[in-house]
């Protein structure tokens, strides 16, 4: 339990933006981030001189966030908005196509965007669970169609094995309440009228696409793939379940400390090619094992594990594969 309260209450951070040196000539990718932790990323990072892009549903959200940045942060690199709605599959193709007009690379992506708890029934465009969409699939989709982007920047001469990344979102939530072994694949093909049960679900979906991810890819393209519990933040994450944020006020912290836990995912040089699919903690930490049945879910059967993560990520490409 000593390690679940340490997340509740972290340390103070070690990594801040003063151990960031300048990411000129680096293009950086964030989904959601017009608000919350996305925002005090993208100002971050603006203020490193890299080139970040953020992603979303709302150009108005986006345009005035870059404005509160440029003014905030008078000298950095550029800010640029990229449509994107990640509860409609068949858009997400269109927004890839529209980056990579301006972009042959891509350094970091964050998955950030994400949705909470939403009224019961809720779906996407193409009739699925809506956090199992917008949390899962909208970003799976959308990690694949830029994996081209992401070997190309890792194959550049200037970059260290292992700088570049992709950067999943999952909760502690995880940790507490998921069943054994994560998930059971029955409730993400017929999703449960709970949407507590549902939030979970789509947060293990990201800790097991990260793992996933750096097994199938990290080796041969030197990407590597992190999962992070941002922490327990106050952002409009809980804009469908306002009496949660009221009830939890004493342990919520704000989003820049959470920012600083994403951008130590995204850019630490802790993290290497032989600790990818490593688990980051607030505000800024490696963890150490992550709950037994989580670690085996993450192993294929020939490793001794249930290959729990492994069957996820082929439900999400079989979901997927029709958009690409």
């Amino acid at each position: 339990m000593g390690a679940q309260w340490s997340q509740f209450f972290p340390p103070k951070p070690i990594f801040t933006e003063a151990d960031v040196e300048s990411q000129n000539g680096k293009v950086f990718l964030i989904t959601g981030g017009s608000s919350g932790i996305g925002f005090e990323l993208a100002k971050m990072l603006y203020g490193k001189h890299g080139r970040v892009y953020i992603a979303g549903r709302s150009e108005e959200k986006a345009r005035q966030a870059i404005k509160e940045i440029q003014e905030a942060v008078p000298v950095g690199g550029s800010l640029e908005f990229l449509q994107l709605d990640l509860d409609d599959l068949n858009s997400i193709k269109a927004s890839v196509e529209a980056f990579k007009a301006k972009e042959s690379t891509l350094n970091v992506l964050w998955n950030n965007a994400g949705v909470s708890q939403p009224p019961i029934g809720s779906v996407s465009k193409q009739g699925f669970e809506l956090q199992l969409a917008t949390n899962c699939l909208g970003p799976f989709l959308f990690t694949q169609l830029l994996q081209p982007l992401l070997e190309t920047a890792s194959s550049g001469d200037t970059n260290v094995p292992g700088s570049v990344r992709v950067v999943w979102t999952a909760s502690q939530m995880v940790e507490l309440s998921a069943p054994p072994q994560g998930i059971i694949m029955s409730e993400v093909r017929n999703p449960p009228k709970d949407t507590t049960r549902n939030y979970v679900n789509s947060k293990t979906g990201n800790l097991f696409l990260a793992s996933e991810y750096a097994r199938r890819y990290a080796s041969g393209h030197a990407i590597t793939s992190v999962a992070y519990n941002p922490g327990a933040v106050s952002t409009n994450l809980f804009r469908h379940t306002p009496w949660m944020k009221y009830l939890a006020w004493p342990l919520l912290h704000k989003p820049y400390l959470a920012a600083l836990t994403g951008l130590y995912a995204g850019l630490s040089k802790d993290i290497t090619m032989e600790n990818t699919a490593c688990y980051v903690i607030p505000w800024g930490r490696i963890a150490g094992q992550l709950r037994k049945d989580l670690g085996d879910a993450m192993k294929l059967a020939e490793e001794g594990g249930s290959g729990r993560a492994s069957e996820f990520w082929e439900f999400c490409r079989e979901k997927t594969q029709d958009y690409c």
